[in-house]
């Protein structure tokens, strides 16, 4: 890669950075399969080597909740490795309301840093 390619590349994803999203760490449920109603939600942690790296980002967790409402499986399909951890320490801690039978969907956790 040439150098004005890199210089390039690099003054786009600072861009990304600057105009990307501000909020704090959040979830929104995404998929129709998790119908319950949350109990108990854990926000995760900001992890210290993303804040000085000043990553942001989406972290994509699968989950599998068992009909007592408890996350039984939880597998990243899509995020910043950094940020993953985190995401998967908060939502193992979710319950949510029992059901008969268990549920499956995806939860975005979003990172950004303060």
């Amino acid at each position: 890669m040439s150098r004005r390619s890199l210089s390039i590349t690099l003054a786009i994803v600072a861009l990304v950075a600057v105009l990307g999203p501000t909020c704090l760490p959040g979830q929104t449920e995404e998929g129709a399969d998790i119908v319950r109603r949350l109990k108990s939600k854990v926000d995760p942690e900001y992890p210290e080597l993303a804040h000085r790296m000043k990553i942001a980002g989406t972290v994509k967790i699968k989950i599998v909740v068992n009909p007592n409402g408890l996350v039984k499986e939880a597998r990243v399909v899509g995020g910043h490795p950094v940020l993953a951890n985190a995401a998967l320490d908060a939502v193992r801690k979710w319950r949510f309301e029992p059901a008969p039978a268990e549920a499956t969907g995806v939860i975005d956790f979003k990172f950004a840093p303060q």
